[in-house]
């Protein structure tokens, strides 16, 4: 029995930007943001950082940081849509699903420092910043939600976990509506963990490419308005019709950090996404691929979107335009899913050196400008550290 949720409406901001319009058309057109280069360990790295001042500042100084900065401005544009939400099915029966993993160790590095430095943690700092629900906290102050309240950290999947708690609760009876998304941010103490991974490339990310050397990280903050049931009075124009419609997990358990080599765990998230849904493969029309331009996922992935539709269907890293924004990547591209299935199949682009390589199984990359006529289905792909794999199924 199919158990969707409904998509009342979503904000977003990225290093492309918050408006959504001016985001999606950056996408088709396989434009790139701004990013800026950080001296790692004394090697120069491109990251998609935001820088914090030009957000708004948190209403409640308490909650002010830069993930909860980056929340406000994916936020605003939703307000009176959770509000008025808050209103109808009351505070309680509200839930908040969402997915971070990098919540405060800035706050946390300089308090560290100042502690060495002088023996004591500087005036207010509060080692509740550094928890994991803090930036749930400060969404359910924001708008008097006293409903369920759940964070995942799941690495690169924690938002697409968020999706499945969230219907799963839903669907529980636990709560009418819900808030889900993510906020992560590439922090100093984030950067340096991929570099010692020997992740991160010294050049913009190049997924699928022969050339491709590693990933890049980015900021983002993506949050959607989802119902168990049809509320015409509260979806957006531009949602009109769109559901989640298939959720799909799985665990490879294969190696701390890296994916398992030949895809298994991919082709299963997948396929149970698929029938969760209802759907043949042959219905999709659209896969945003997890695509982080490391040499281990994109060749896995690879031989699991292969397997699985072949290589005539149209798919798409868009890490290479945004940065791989870890915790809030998994709602930031189903969020571009519902953007192409809104603007008639337009589909975001594929952008890499254009250099194949001949070690993977042939998929079909977005050119800058390709539409999908007809587009009604569309997968998302997140696989996270630990083979912790999540796919989402959106349809119109």
């Amino acid at each position: 029995m199919s158990r969707p949720l409904y998509i009342n409406g979503f904000g977003l901001h990225c290093i492309l930007g918050g408006e959504k319009s001016s985001v999606f058309s950056k996408l088709t057109a396989a434009q790139r943001g701004e990013f800026t280069i950080h001296d790692v360990a004394g090697v120069m790295r491109p990251v998609a950082t935001i820088d914090p001042n030009t957000l708004p500042p948190v209403e409640n100084h308490e909650f002010d940081n830069r993930v909860n900065r980056l929340s406000r401005a994916a936020l605003d544009p939703i307000d009176g849509l959770v509000r008025r939400a808050v209103e109808k099915f009351g505070p309680s029966r509200v839930g908040i699903f969402m997915g971070s993993c990098d919540n405060g160790s800035e706050a946390s590095m300089a308090a560290l420092k100042c502690f060495k430095d002088t023996g004591k943690f500087p005036e207010g700092y509060k080692l509740e910043y550094q928890c994991a629900e803090f930036p749930a906290r400060y969404i359910a102050e924001r708008f008097g939600i006293t409903g369920m309240c759940q964070v995942h950290s799941t690495a690169c999947a924690s938002s697409a976990s968020a999706f499945v708690s969230a219907r799963n609760n839903i669907y529980a009876g636990n709560c009418d509506a819900a808030i889900v998304g993510g906020v992560d941010i590439a922090s100093l103490s984030v950067i340096l963990g991929f570099a010692s991974l020997e992740a991160m490339s010294d050049k913009p990310t190049n997924p699928f490419s022969k050339n491709r050397s590693g990933l890049t990280l980015g900021d983002a903050a993506v949050y959607f308005l989802v119902t168990r049931e049809n509320c015409p009075e509260l979806c957006e124009a531009d949602c009109q019709g769109l559901r989640v419609l298939g959720f799909g997990e799985s665990a490879d358990a294969d190696h701390i950090t890296a994916p398992r080599a030949d895809g298994e765990g991919a082709f299963l998230a997948m396929s149970a996404a698929l029938e969760d849904a209802g759907l043949d493969a042959s219905a999709i029309g659209y896969v945003n691929l997890h695509g982080t331009g490391t040499r281990l996922n994109d060749s896995m992935e690879s031989r699991a979107v292969n397997r699985l539709f072949g290589e005539n269907v149209p798919v798409s890293s868009t890490k290479a335009l945004t940065g791989h924004t870890l915790g809030a990547s998994g709602a930031l591209e189903a969020a571009f899913c519902c953007m192409a299935l809104a603007n008639g199949g337009k589909l975001p682009a594929h952008l890499n050196d254009g250099v194949a390589d001949p070690e993977l199984p042939a998929v079909k990359l977005v050119k800058p400008g390709e539409t999908a006529p007809g587009l009604r289905y569309c997968i998302s792909n997140s696989f996270a550290f630990g083979g912790c794999n999540v796919s989402l199924v959106i349809g119109k």
